[in-house]
Order: structure tokens, then sequence, then C-alpha cells
């Protein structure tokens, strides 16, 4: 394949920060130094102040842009179960997060850059108008000026727009999709891609092309500024490192768009 007339772009995001006191998800620092974006964990659906410090630490040390991974309050469940949360109440528990991300990241040099929600809220909010525009109208409380990650054609980033923040559009290098270009459940085969060739691949392919393979062999258009990689997928060091790798060798500029 021929170069493109101009350079393609990508940020390549990747969940950190999602211990809990002595307990540890996986390698942030290792990740910290392959990935453009930090999504941090902001102490409801996994962290700690003292892990979120420590993690910001980390990212600003290495350039690394960091983001807000705000979530439903829910540690016994790692915020991968709905809530049915007033969304009165949503506002003020994602207010909550930024503040604390906020101010742990002043501390330590930094500052948050973006937002991104986490697990199951991300995925109730692509159609839940109610609390999408919870979500939105906290993000827009707290500073208009943060872009917002989310799932292409999703209600979240559409209330999010009307809204007037910068969106961005996220796809998913580790995860399977379903013909409908959204998220495969996690308990559904092929939800979780753990292949390193496979998963560089796929975001050349992504970043190129415009494009990734549903479970079912279906092609789904997708345009997306930004590439995760989630930090407790097996091996989610090595896939980090095959797709950045990949795509630096395909011509493709590995950057945070913030």
């Amino acid at each position: 394949m021929s170069a493109p007339a101009t350079t393609a772009t990508i940020d390549l995001n990747c969940d950190v920060g999602e211990g809990f006191g002595a307990w540890r998800i996986a390698d942030d620092e290792a990740l910290l130094d392959v990935v453009t974006g930090a999504n941090v964990a902001c102490g409801f659906h996994a962290g700690d102040p003292s892990t979120m410090r420590h993690v910001c630490e980390a990212a600003v040390k290495r350039g690394v842009t960091i983001g807000a991974h705000v979530g439903y309050r829910d540690l016994a469940g790692f915020g991968r179960r709905f809530l049915d949360v007033d969304p009165v109440e949503l506002i003020d528990e994602i207010l909550y997060q930024l503040g604390a991300l906020d101010a742990l990241a002043g501390a330590s040099g930094g500052e948050i850059a973006y937002v991104k929600p986490h697990g199951a809220l991300y995925n109730a909010i692509a159609t839940h108008e109610k609390q999408a525009g919870a979500v939105a109208e906290a993000v827009w409380q707290y500073d208009p000026t943060l872009p917002v990650l989310g799932q292409p054609g999703s209600r979240w980033l559409a209330r999010a727009a009307e809204a007037g923040l910068t969106t961005i559009a996220e796809a998913f290098a580790d995860r399977g999709y379903s013909p409908d270009g959204r998220l495969l459940p996690r308990r559904e085969p092929g939800a979780v891609l753990t292949d390193a060739d496979e998963v560089a691949r796929r975001c050349v392919r992504l970043v190129r092309d415009g494009e990734v393979v549903a479970v079912d062999g279906t092609v789904i258009p997708l345009q997306a500024g930004s590439l995760c990689v989630h930090s407790d997928t097996p091996g989610a060091v090595e896939l980090a490192t095959a797709a950045r790798t990949a795509l630096v060798s395909a011509g493709v500029e590995v950057r945070s768009f913030a």
C-alpha cells in the first residue's frame, strides 16, 4: 500500500490507575511508556488517591496526556454493571471525580486534558439519553474546553456536541465489534482480543482505511481519533507495543489529540 499524501495521526490511549490499595491490575508504568493518553481511574470504579497521584506523576514524567476516566460508583463491580442513577446525582458524581483527579494531577505538575467515561457508563450513554445528557452537562459545568472521548454514533457524543464540547470518536484495539458497530458484551466469544499480531493489523486498518471487521466478518466504517487498549486485557503491554510499532511502521504518527 502506498503512503498517504498527508501523514495520518492517531492517539493511543489506555486505562490506568485501576488498582485499589494493595491491589494492582496492570503494569501502569510500562503502559505509560507506550501510550499517548492515560485514562486515569478517578476512585469510583477503581483507584484511590495515592494510586491516582502516582499514575499522574508517571504520566507527567513521560509527557503522556492525562484524561479523567469517570465511572459509576461501583468498586465491587469495577464499574462494569449498569446503575440506574438519577441524572442529577450522576452530574454531581462526575463533578466529584473530575475535581479529585484535577487536584492530584495539578499536584503532580499536570492537568486533566480530556474526559472518557468507563465501562458500563460508557456503554449505557451510547443509548441512554438522560445519562448521556447528565455526563455532558457535568463536563460542561466543570470545564467546557475539555474534549471528550466516546463511541462513534453514540448519544453521548451527540449530547456532548450539543453542549459545545469537543468530541473525539474512539475505536478499540482489543475488543470485538458486533455487526451494528457496537462493542460485544465481554461474556460473548470474541469480545476480547489478545493476539498481538491481530491487534496490530486491526489498528493499522482502522487508521489507514477507516474500517474494522466485526465478529461475523462484516466490515464496519469507523473513523476514529483515538485507539484504546484496556490495561486489564491479558498481555496489555505487548498489545499496546505491537499496535504502536505497527502504526509507526505504516507511516502513522502516534500522538495525543489534546
